[in-house]
């Protein structure tokens, strides 16, 4: 990877969040840590995000992260899950990082460039868990359903993870994907974080130029939520807001007091309505 501080496709947002679980990891009072970001962001991770210059972003990131990594740990030890699958991995640490059981299959998939990047930078990493890594295009439908097909084989549940992925992908891509997810019996749990259209236009302000250059805007925040799913066979089971697990894990914005003003002063749909603006949901097959 170069030291180029711009962000130059989707592969690259994985360099961008990472520096955020750098910074965290390097905390005193650390929510989570992973050891290994360094070494898979270098001193580009850095120079992106000091490049950017978007202020007060690192908090969500840091949010999801630790709340999707509560989720994960609570799904394997109590819903029988034996087998994880990553899509658009990135430079997540996960197998390495969280207390895993050694017998878990942990999957990774992910473009071809961003699979050798990191079949190379871990060489010398133990993981906690048995880990495989599948290069694959998550936008080719023929390489996305050979892909789940592998990964449903020989597993008994399968909780899927799709962490800073659906932003980036159109309507349509987002219901192709649960379609071939529900059509695999194994496939029984579905990690997502999701925007509202409220949020995605904030986004848009903040960060549109900088995903825009890299050709890779922010396209999914379905008005109806994770009722966009149930068509395609997945309903919620649980929903974490993003602001209100900020507030949990004292890791929130700089106007948090606003945002609880705002919230104590509009009518119970309003204050559903902000809680829902940002969150992570864990989803289950009908």
């Amino acid at each position: 990877m170069t030291n180029d501080a711009s962000l130059r496709n989707v592969s690259d947002t994985a360099l961008w969040v990472a520096q955020y679980r750098v910074t965290e990891s390097a905390r005193p009072d650390a929510i989570f840590r992973d050891p290994l970001a360094k070494k898979l962001v270098g001193e580009r991770g850095e120079a992106i995000v000091r490049e950017m210059k978007v202020g007060d972003f690192a908090w969500p990131m840091i949010v999801r992260t630790a709340v999707m990594d509560e989720i994960i740990l609570r799904s394997i030890a109590r819903d029988g899950i034996d087998r994880v699958l990553n899509l658009a991995a990135g430079l997540d640490a996960r197998p390495y990082r969280l207390p895993l059981p050694k017998s878990l299959l942990w999957i990774e998939a992910d473009l071809p460039d961003m699979i050798a990047f990191k079949e190379q930078a871990l060489a010398g990493e133990r993981p906690v868990c048995q880990i495989e890594r599948i290069a694959a295009d998550l936008t080719d439908s023929a390489a996305r359903r050979s892909l789940f097909a592998r990964a449903a084989e020989g597993a008994s549940a399968v909780l899927v993870v799709t962490e800073g992925l659906l932003g980036y992908l159109a309507p349509e891509q987002v219901a192709a994907l649960a379609d071939d997810l529900h059509r695999e019996a194994a496939m029984r749990q579905w990690l997502i974080d999701i925007a509202s259209p409220r949020l995605k236009k904030m986004l848009d302000r903040r960060v549109g130029k900088h995903v825009g250059a890299a050709n890779a805007p922010f396209r999914f925040a379905p008005a109806e939520g994770t009722g966009f799913f149930e068509p395609h066979g997945w309903v919620e089971r649980e929903f974490r807001s993003t602001f209100e697990e900020g507030l949990r894990l004292d890791r929130k914005p700089k106007m948090a007091w606003l945002f609880q003003l705002l919230a104590r002063m509009g009518s119970p749909a309003k204050r559903e309505e902000l809680r829902r603006m940002g969150g992570i949901a864990l989803l289950e097959r009908r």
